[in-house]
């Protein structure tokens, strides 16, 4: 009898232990990608967004974890940032080794910085659910080219040069969604900066409130989005505020809005800029505009004063944006807290290929 009972709890160990053994590999392996900002007042307690940070060049894996905690201590809302890593578990920018976007089945909105991604199908999936419903948008720079899907028929309409049968989808996810796909470097990059120039007409739409003085660091892009125009980029001759303008550029849209609606999906709003580099959200107005698309594309436009607070949560020491170098071995779960570097570690060369 001892025995028997014996071997039945012996039995029910090993059971337990192999259920462990199966659960916690894929829990770790999800959290490893994440890093998660949780506010407790405010009017977005209650409220879940999601960011999305894997490009290569301009440090959106340090910009949008500042913005996520600016939103989630200020303003209440739970910001999750889901990174792209390296066999390491280390942050690697422009990566396509990204899991865990199941968050995005309970986002109330979507930010993105992202650029030639391929994720897995499970990860896409969740991407295109969240498109079909609708969700709320804010896209930063690159993600008008967020997606460079090849050999993958099921997905490859996302790629920011899709010319195949969904004709809908030409030009892919920029184009279709966000209103404007990837067409060409405006002026010099790392060379010329630009100051944003509000659309009279939009003078007193509830994203520009309390927004002035806005400069920018990242270069232009050419651009003729479907949409409606917020502001536009005067390129400068130079990398500082008080750089001349370049005469022989025209003012070309950095940030517009756009209703987008996919075939069998709901509507949605999308807020997009051409810019949002590391160092551009060092200037009180972009970053003061970013803020405000993000109320705004959730429908909380109430909630934008003109003087809500901006600042930033803990240190904030950008890497200036670059193609070849990036702050290496950090791990999601070093910038946990409010009070972690953003960002930690070492500027590294990127290996070539």
């Amino acid at each position: 009898m001892k025995a028997t009972i014996f071997s039945i709890l012996f039995f029910l160990v090993l059971v337990c232990q192999s259920n462990a053994t199966d659960l916690s590999p894929k829990e770790d392996d999800v959290s490893k990608y994440r890093v998660v900002y949780k506010g407790d007042k405010g009017p977005g307690v209650g409220k879940n967004i999601v960011f999305i940070a894997t490009d290569h060049e301009y440090r959106g894996e340090e910009s949008l974890p500042a913005l996520a905690r600016i939103l989630a201590k200020r303003y209440g809302f739970t910001c999750t940032v889901v990174y792209a890593l390296d066999e390491q578990g280390n942050i690697l920018p422009g990566g396509s080794n990204l899991k865990g976007l199941e968050v995005l089945d309970k986002a109330d909105l979507l930010v993105m910085f992202m650029r030639f991604a391929h994720f897995e199908d499970r990860e896409m999936q969740h991407i295109d659910k969240y498109i079909k419903r609708g969700g709320p948008i804010v896209a930063f720079r690159t993600s008008t080219h967020a997606f460079e899907i090849k050999n993958d028929p099921k997905w490859e309409h996302y790629s920011w040069d899709y010319k195949g049968p969904k004709t809908d989808w030409k030009d892919g996810f920029g184009e279709y969604v966000l209103g404007e796909t990837w067409v060409s470097h405006y002026g010099t990059n790392h060379k010329q900066s630009s100051k944003l120039i509000i659309e009279k007409p939009q003078a007193t739409h509830p994203i520009m409130r309390g927004v002035k003085d806005m400069w920018v660091q990242s270069g232009g892009y050419t651009a003729e989005p479907k949409g409606t125009v917020l502001a536009r980029g005067e390129v400068l001759n130079g990398m500082t505020v008080t750089s001349e303008p370049d005469k022989t550029k025209e003012l070309l849209p950095v940030a517009w809005i756009k209703d987008y609606q996919v075939e069998s999906g709901k509507k949605g709003r999308a807020f997009t800029t051409t810019h949002g580099a590391s160092e551009d959200i060092l200037n009180e107005g972009f970053r003061r505009m970013v803020l405000n698309a993000a109320f705004w594309a959730m429908g909380m436009e109430k909630n934008i004063k003109p003087d809500n607070d901006i600042a930033f949560v803990g240190p904030y020491k950008p890497t200036t944006f670059n193609f070849s170098g990036y702050k290496a071995n950090v791990k999601p779960a070093d910038l946990a807290g409010w009070d972690a570097l953003i960002m930690p570690g070492e500027v590294v060369k990127k290996k070539s290929k």
